[in-house]
């Protein structure tokens, strides 16, 4: 008899629907998986068998062939573990097939047949919608985040042995119901908290109204990680779109832990010990890298220069598509990575260059190989690069009276709407996603500024990309500023932020 269960898998991330079949026949035990299973899918036989026997069922005797269709995706994971116990039972008459009709179910069986949680359930979640599955059965714990997704019925339960029941008729589902609080959550840290370094909230601020990248440059203990952390405080609340994609990353990753849809900006910050796989994907089954992890929100790269060189090399195509793309000898997946960049790093390797208080220990040759450790084109690419002075006593003596985050972010939201309405027909939402197009079109300088500009390229030996970067800067600190037009002050303030190019520490 055969039988079929829907279930689903996952490609970079999206889901798709997956037929189980499975054809039982009176015989010597045997047991076999088709449809281009990996070692995980191989490996559900022995999970499934035993879980099936330890419940009380009796399947001895039989030859078991099983189907995942389409035959032609590599199927990986846990998640079909149910569908086939399912396919096997329904099969041996335990319940009517007629209850697998139009319902998806997915999740992992233990030997004693509790169902534990998977990855990927709200794109298969999203994918059953799409296809017109009217419930989605899957383990307790993933049952939040498939519950996201509007116009299906959810049912979450712990052992297999109460899904039989269900099936049966026996027990009735209960739907499971989304009582979590979409709000963004109010963050536990502040820019207030941040003591002097006005000139650095400055520029921040810039960073956030833009979607810009940052570099800050600075000796130990003046800042840089205690600000890059509050960057998230001031930047716009995620739309509904934008939630989702970032949802559904964490959910592939398996980093959801029972959430719901996530409403706050990632902020990822991987330590330098990391490989370039990590940060932008690879191995044999891929998954999402570091940079998609990062998607509508930032990562953060803390001391700049201890990061292999090659890990900073492959930032450079990401940065610039906003996707970062796998490729194997049977597929291919691309994952999204619209982030924005923030690192830091000391002017040299004791981190002490040009400070007036402690003298520096480094030699000339120490500090440019330092500095070299970072390559001239993601140099380019960082569109602001600021020095981080140490805090004087007079501002750490002051209590937290800085500006709130919640006074720099009604700023920021008023200059991304003013880019949004700007951009609106061509599909990106910040200064920083424009092109040479969108360049020549909104960032229009007058003679005066033409001049400053002429003479800020001449002398600094700007290549084109830090060009458009000044303008695109330029661009922000005039929507902030409230103004039409790029004026000679906005283009100053932008070419201010080019440390490096002006070679000033």
């Amino acid at each position: 008899m055969i039988t079929k269960v829907f279930t689903g898998a996952v490609t970079g991330i999206d889901g798709i629907m997956v037929e189980v079949e499975s054809d039982i026949n009176e015989g010597i035990d045997r047991f076999e998986i088709v449809g281009l299973p990996e070692t995980s899918v191989k490996e559900s036989k022995v999970r499934v068998l035993s879980a099936l026997r330890n419940c009380g069922y009796d399947i001895y005797n039989r030859r078991i062939a099983i189907n995942l269709a389409p035959a032609d995706i590599r199927k990986s994971g846990t998640l079909y573990d149910l569908p086939i116990a399912l396919s096997i039972l329904a099969s041996a008459g335990i319940f009517p097939q007629q209850a697998l009709c139009e319902n998806l179910f997915l999740g992992e069986i233990s030997f004693s047949g509790n169902i534990k949680p998977v990855r990927g359930t709200l794109p298969i979640a999203m994918a059953a919608k799409e296809s017109g599955c009217g419930r989605i059965f899957l383990p307790e714990q993933n049952a939040r985040e498939a519950a996201v997704v509007n116009g299906i019925h959810v049912h979450g339960f712990r052992h297999l042995s109460e899904l039989v029941e269900i099936l049966s008729g026996r027990k009735e589902p209960e739907d499971f119901a989304d009582d979590s609080d979409r709000h963004e959550e109010a963050p536990a840290i502040d820019l207030a908290e941040v003591k002097g370094q006005e000139m650095v909230k400055r520029a921040f601020e810039i960073t956030a109204a833009g979607a810009h990248n940052l570099l800050m440059i600075g000796p130990p203990g003046s800042g840089k990680s205690m600000l890059a952390k509050r960057i998230v405080t001031i930047l716009p609340g995620m739309s509904y779109p934008e939630s989702i994609e970032t949802t559904k990353i964490y959910s592939v990753s398996g980093l959801l832990k029972r959430r719901g849809l996530i409403t706050r900006r990632p902020f990822r910050s991987p330590h330098h010990t990391i490989s370039d796989i990590a940060v932008v994907g690879g191995g044999t089954i891929p998954k999402p890298p570091e940079v998609s992890l990062a998607h509508n929100g930032v990562l953060f790269l803390d001391e700049l220069p201890e990061f292999k060189r090659n890990v900073l090399e492959v930032l450079r195509q990401p940065m610039e598509d906003k996707s970062v793309t796998i490729s194997r000898a049977l597929t291919s997946v691309t994952y999204p990575a619209n982030f924005m960049f923030i690192a830091a790093m000391n002017p040299c390797p004791c981190g002490y260059y040009g400070d007036r208080t402690r003298r520096c220990l480094c030699s000339p040759n120490e500090i440019l190989r330092y500095r070299s450790r970072i390559s001239g084109p993601l140099y380019d690419r960082i569109d602001i690069q600021i020095e981080v002075p140490p805090v004087p006593f007079r501002d750490l003596k002051k209590g937290c009276a800085g500006e709130e985050s919640s006074a720099v972010r009604e700023r920021v939201n008023v200059a991304r709407e003013i880019q949004t309405r700007r951009f609106g027909e061509f599909g990106i939402h910040s200064n920083a996603q424009m092109e040479s197009r969108q360049i020549n079109g909104f960032c229009r300088i007058d003679q005066t500024g033409a001049s400053l500009l002429e003479t800020a390229v001449e002398k600094l030996g700007l290549s084109a990309r830090a060009y458009d970067r000044i303008l695109r800067v330029a661009r922000t600190i005039a929507d902030l500023d409230g103004s039409d037009g790029i004026k000679s002050v906005h283009l100053s303030e932008a070419i201010q932020y080019r440390i490096l190019d002006r070679n000033t520490i």
